[in-house]
């Protein structure tokens, strides 16, 4: 018999007011996990007006006090990491070792985001007259509602919410429907970390029940969501007709190019890791090589013998390298993309769903390769979010990052070259907002800003330094010791 899980609203543990339920299944076994509230409008209309009673207290709480609730819920992370990440394999199917990559995120931004607490600058700077004080200071927005996906069902709602706790901000927090159990454990951790009732309220349920009526609430005035373009603008659209503030990270077609000096070892490596770590299932993922038309057929040889070499199987297993989609929809998303795939280049790898043994009770499907594709073509243009590779032969790096920079995503990129002047030109004109060298595209730090350009997001950046811009307004504060009114803005010369 599966658990019943609850909704978290102003701090109590309550089921969607309609009785309505979903269940949670485990994507390598089928299993069922769970059964969670499928809520409503009426569920998230609660939910935000608890956010909103309890926003008057919370941003008059000192700002290291809440920084304090937060650094607190990452120590009870870190004691929990293992079982958090057994259970986020069993319910989104990438492999432990990336699991609990995902949990550290959420322990090293509870850290980081901690640390803003007794931070947090303003600016202060000279007044243009005498006996007169200028500075700015950071204040939180209100009610920020939270979206986030199933890829990263830890880290990115520790990107999102704990930023937007320590500035004093309230939230409603709608995971995605594919890994709801990883929100009840972060917002259950937050509970016994001491964040009072309200603060932070989960709301369980679909996109078009609960997320489009969290974008629409008069009273939410800030939306965060990571997910798929086509959605993100969809909610660009609609808040910026109601005046809100909204940080989309949506998706992302990221390039590898392989120069012909480039060490092939290495940048099998990393390729494969890129590619096909997660299941492909990364918005930083690599789905597209630009590779120097002298070591293609090389470089498409030795990726082809690696990929199929990949062990796929449920992510708990120690010997398991690649583990399934998260659902049955994702899967049907990647044989749609390889029989297209299969008029555009030459297929070298995969192409397949995997069937052996255990196999066919999961929604897996095997590593895929193109070679010779052209710059132009479906798959190597379209985000497919599966483990499918398309490598486009170039001739300069010139044409390797005008391909790159023609894309409707700008996410990640990534040259492997051992010319230093190669090398910086790419980090000049890879028009992404990340970029490695001799690396692959995955392996974001949260102290640097995460986000893209173009397609990929709408100028905002997560974690780093950057990580209170989408929660907080500025607002600029005069004193006047003069004893005399003293008039800006006119001519007083």
């Amino acid at each position: 018999m599966s658990s019943l899980y609850q909704n978290f609203i102003g701090g109590r543990w309550v089921p969607a007011r309609s009785g309505r339920t979903f269940f949670n299944h485990n994507p390598a076994t089928g299993e069922i996990l769970g059964e969670y509230p499928a809520s409503s409008s009426e569920d998230l209309d609660e939910a935000v007006l608890a956010a909103a009673s309890a926003y008057r207290s919370w941003r008059l709480t000192p700002a290291p006090k809440r920084a304090e609730i937060v650094f607190r819920a990452g120590e009870i992370i870190r004691e929990r990491k293992e079982d958090l990440a057994r259970a986020m394999t069993r319910e989104m199917g990438k492999v432990l070792a990336e699991t609990r990559g995902d949990v550290q995120e959420g322990i090293d931004m509870a850290y980081l985001a901690g640390g803003e607490g007794r931070r947090m600058y303003g600016v202060t700077t000279p007044s243009e007259m005498p006996n007169k004080w200028a500075m700015s200071v950071r204040c939180p927005v209100g009610v920020a509602g939270v979206i986030t996906p199933w890829n990263f069902p830890f880290a990115i709602p520790s990107w999102k919410l704990m930023p937007a706790l320590v500035a004093g901000n309230t939230a409603v927090f709608k995971p995605a429907g594919d890994t709801p159990e990883m929100a009840w454990h972060f917002t259950r951790i937050f509970e016994e970390a001491g964040l009072p009732p309200g603060v932070l309220n989960l709301v369980f349920g679909s996109g078009a029940q609960v997320g489009q009526p969290m974008v629409e609430h008069p009273r939410v005035q800030v939306i965060s969501f990571t997910g798929s373009t086509e959605v993100g603008l969809g909610i660009n659209a609609t808040a910026g007709k109601l005046g809100k503030r909204v940080s989309l990270e949506m998706g992302g077609k990221n390039a590898v190019i392989v120069m012909d000096d480039a060490q092939l070892d290495l940048a099998v490596e990393a390729i494969l890791w890129s590619a096909y770590g997660t299941t492909g299932q990364r918005c930083t993922a690599c789905s597209r090589v630009m590779v120097h038309a002298q070591v293609h057929d090389e470089l498409a040889r030795r990726l082809a013998e690696r990929a199929r070499a990949l062990k796929l199987g449920d992510g708990l297993e120690p010997e398991t390298q690649m583990g399934p989609l998260v659902n049955e929809s994702q899967v049907k998303t990647v044989e749609k993309y390889v029989a297209i795939g299969r008029n555009e280049g030459q297929l070298v790898a995969g192409g397949a769903r995997a069937t052996d043994g255990a196999l066919a009770r999961g929604h897996f499907f095997q590593p895929t390769l193109f070679a010779d594709v052209k710059s132009t073509a479906r798959v190597a243009t379209e985000e497919i979010f599966g483990p499918v590779l398309a490598l486009v032969k170039i001739q300069s790096l010139e044409e390797a990052v005008a391909i790159n920079n023609a894309s409707a995503y700008g996410l990640s990129s990534s040259i492997f070259t051992q010319d230093v002047n190669r090398a910086f030109a790419a980090m000049r004109d890879l028009d992404t907002g990340i970029v490695y060298v001799n690396h692959g595209t995955t392996g974001a730090e949260t102290h640097l800003p995460f986000g893209g350009t173009r397609g990929t997001g709408n100028g905002h950046r997560e974690a780093g330094h950057t990580m209170l811009d989408p929660f907080t307004e500025w607002k600029s504060v005069y004193v006047d010791f003069s004893g005399r009114l003293q008039r800006a803005q006119i001519d007083n010369n």
